[in-house]
């Protein structure tokens, strides 16, 4: 099957009233890991990729690997810039072969969002691609992007309609109470806020800082809205974890190979997880 794009994903899943797990990729060797969990669990993924991880990486690696892989999977699979922070970087994604960019903008006053966000619209749809963007300022850190506690802001429901009909995106990321990175608190989304937005905006909503919020506070904003879950940090910790241990139980072996399958083990456990959770199970 070929990379499809995130409308289309996330327009099924608005049919079918689940969302669909977006797992971000920091390392080549995780890309088979995760989308063997998928096929297993007839998912559709969204593989996400910051500027730093393509940096990492290198574009031309993730377009021809994760293009490859895509192709031989029996599953839908979205190729996600996320978190993009300029028109360049958008550019440069879609000319690698993303089918999908996020321009966040949010840092912005509203105008200057719109119109930044506009103008990577303008020119992902021309490409095929679509576009996620975000309002509201969600807490926390990712990649280069930091947004303090004092900083963060809800999304206002009113201005994601205006956002929505001025710029013509895909999916909109919302501020309702999450963060990125670890909580220090129990978090607790701002339902009536997420399906106040849902009926005001009109697309699907994406949900950042997924790792971490207890399973019924998402599944219920799935119920109102929520099509795209973001996960970084719970993979990357039980990457780190697994990796640890394993050179602990092994301290004579020097075989990558070994080394890292445990690693992997314990990323798919938190990608099959989370498939299940917001219903993708069973949906491609």
């Amino acid at each position: 099957m070929a990379l499809v794009t995130l409308r289309e994903v996330l327009a099924q899943a608005e049919a079918g009233g689940y969302a669909v797990p977006a797992i971000n990729v920091h390392t080549l060797e995780v890309l088979p890991a995760v989308l063997q969990v998928a096929a297993e669990e007839r998912s559709p993924i969204i593989l996400q990729f910051t500027e730093g991880t393509l940096k990492f990486c290198g574009y031309d690696n993730v377009r021809v690997f994760a293009g490859h892989l895509a192709r031989v999977s029996p599953v839908p699979v979205v190729l996600h810039q996320d978190h993009g922070a300029s028109y360049a970087v958008a550019v440069r994604a879609i000319q690698a072969g993303f089918t999908s960019v996020m321009i966040d903008a949010s840092r912005l006053p509203l105008e200057e969002n719109i119109a930044a966000t506009r103008k990577v619209v303008e020119l992902a749809h021309a490409c095929g691609v679509s576009v996620e963007a975000e309002l509201g300022r969600v807490a926390g850190q990712e990649e280069e992007i930091a947004v303090s506690e004092a900083e963060a802001a809800l999304t206002d429901p009113a201005e994601a309609a205006r956002f929505v009909a001025e710029t013509g995106v895909d999916a909109l990321a919302v501020a309702v109470g999450t963060v990125h990175g670890f909580y220090r608190w129990e978090p607790k989304l701002a339902h009536d806020r997420i399906a106040a937005i849902r009926q005001a905006a009109g697309v699907p909503l994406v949900l950042h800082g997924g790792s971490g919020v207890p399973d019924e506070e998402v599944q219920r904003a799935i119920q109102l809205g929520i099509r795209k879950v973001n996960i970084s940090t719970e993979a990357k910790w039980a990457w780190a974890q697994a990796l640890r241990q394993s050179l602990a139980d092994r301290p004579d072996e020097f075989d990558p190979r070994a080394l890292l399958t445990p690693v992997m083990q314990a990323v798919q456990e938190v990608v099959r997880a989370k498939i299940r959770m917001v219903g993708a199970n069973g949906k491609a």
